[in-house]
């Protein structure tokens, strides 16, 4: 079995190679009013690459937001280009995988999208949707925050398979 989830990051890696994908425009989004990233729709290399690895829309793993602050908190966020690494497994994307996005801070909460993979082991980038997602307001700047800069209560949460970003 775990041959098989092997063998296909594998082969989904040397076709996003084989591709030439050029990789996302992270951060290159419109924003609403408050600051937060408006709607964005995911591209047809990551689609593919999320049918081809079975990983279906609301599929999710437990992620730490930045590797450089691990278990760190509370965490300081600043806005752009972020690394965080899975804690569980996402479907054939064994923990550590590292995932590559954005960081948007200047809402009232933290938004964090993803738009590429690297398995542990790889140096290939996959391109994916994903999406931190938490109840409760967990995502909430603390009050100190200063500008461009999110402080919040927890390092990790819930990343999340989309099929477009809301």
């Amino acid at each position: 079995m775990a041959s098989m989830k092997l063998e296909r990051v594998c082969c989904l890696a040397l076709w996003i190679l084989a591709s030439g994908c050029a990789g996302p425009t992270m951060g290159r989004v419109s924003l609403r009013a408050d600051g937060t990233p408006g709607p964005e729709p995911c591209s047809e290399e990551a689609l593919t690459a999320m049918r081809y690895l079975r990983l279906p829309v609301g599929a999710g793993a437990l992620v730490e937001f930045d590797v450089n602050q691990g278990d760190a908190e509370p965490v300081t966020l600043y806005e752009g280009r972020v690394e965080s690494m899975l804690l569980s497994d996402l479907g054939p994307l064994d923990s550590p995988t590292r995932l590559y996005g954005y960081v948007w801070t200047d809402g009232p909460e933290v938004v964090i999208r993803y738009y590429e993979a690297r398995p542990p082991n790889s140096e290939a980038r996959m391109p994916v949707c994903a999406v931190v997602r938490m109840a409760k307001g967990q995502m909430r700047k603390l009050s100190d925050s200063p500008a461009g800069i999110a402080v919040i209560k927890y390092s990790r949460g819930g990343v999340f398979i989309v099929n477009k970003f809301l």
